[in-house]
């Protein structure tokens, strides 16, 4: 038998890509395990975990000192978290003086922003090659559907727990 050109360049180009599979609860919750992995390894070499990431963020990024209750409601917000565990990771921040009382307030101490900043400066190489060359509309339609889904879990929580 004999083989022509293009039979043979057909040959030796790359197979196609197989179809990519649909996103499942499965695939998303090992997507956001697998990146919340790094950021708990990043942390973890500060000393720091992921929950007083997260509490430290709220602090930070409030735009005022914010009341305990008000800290612990934006970490249960982002987190689903029992409040008395969330209370007690401001307290944790409090005795590592990353957070400080301030009257009734809590405010983030200048160590608290430079660990977030460095754990933040760590990452974003990190972050910056997991997320590169993923094409605009595909991040897009992810945005969308995570949004939805966020939306959904967070209204069938609120169902269990009224």
């Amino acid at each position: 038998m004999t083989t022509t050109g293009s039979t043979k360049a057909a040959s030796t180009a790359a197979p196609a890509p197989a179809p990519a599979p649909a996103a499942t609860a499965r695939e998303l919750g090992l997507a956001h395990y697998a990146a919340r992995g790094v950021l708990e390894y990043v942390l973890a070499r500060h000393g720091a975990t992921f929950a007083q990431q997260i509490a430290l963020r709220a602090a930070i990024n409030a735009d005022a000192p914010q009341k305990p209750d008000e800290l612990v409601a934006q970490v249960q917000g982002a987190l689903k978290a029992d409040p008395a565990g969330i209370r007690a990771v401001l307290d944790e921040l409090l005795a590592r003086e990353l957070l400080v009382a301030d009257g009734e307030h809590l405010r983030p101490t200048e160590a608290g922003r430079e660990l977030f900043a460095a754990v933040a400066a760590e990452t974003a190489p990190i972050s910056a090659r997991v997320w590169g060359g993923i094409p605009a509309e595909d991040l897009a339609a992810a945005g969308r559907v995570l949004a939805l889904v966020t939306e959904r879990a967070d209204a069938e929580l609120a169902a269990l727990t009224a």
